[in-house]
């Protein structure tokens, strides 16, 4: 039996808002974020990766496209999963999206 070959460096993140994820189809499994949005913020909640997936930037891909997501639609992100919380302290050009906006 041939294993399949994924593709970490091509992998495409799917928004599925009926759902509340982003999300990314391994073989027969999902990887995802999950969120809760309201008119201006978006609380991520947890980023899952499949075990035998782990190790291979899978949870950075989506966890950077939801909060570009966020960047797009001018969301405040509220960091309640440590993954993402870790994710935007190493990349601090999303530190700003964290912050509460004025009027």
């Amino acid at each position: 039996m041939a294993e399949t070959q994924i593709h970490f460096d091509k992998l495409e993140v799917t928004h599925n808002p009926e759902e509340n994820r982003f999300e990314i189809q391994l073989e027969d499994l999902l990887a995802k974020l999950d969120y809760m949005e309201d008119k201006d913020s978006i609380m991520m909640m947890h980023v899952g990766v499949p075990v035998e997936f782990r190790g291979h930037g899978i949870a950075g891909v989506i966890t950077r496209t939801a909060l570009e997501y966020a960047k797009s639609k001018s969301l405040r992100v509220i960091p309640m999963c440590s993954y993402v919380r870790a994710y935007i302290k190493r990349n601090p050009q999303y530190v700003e999206l964290t912050k509460v906006r004025n009027g």
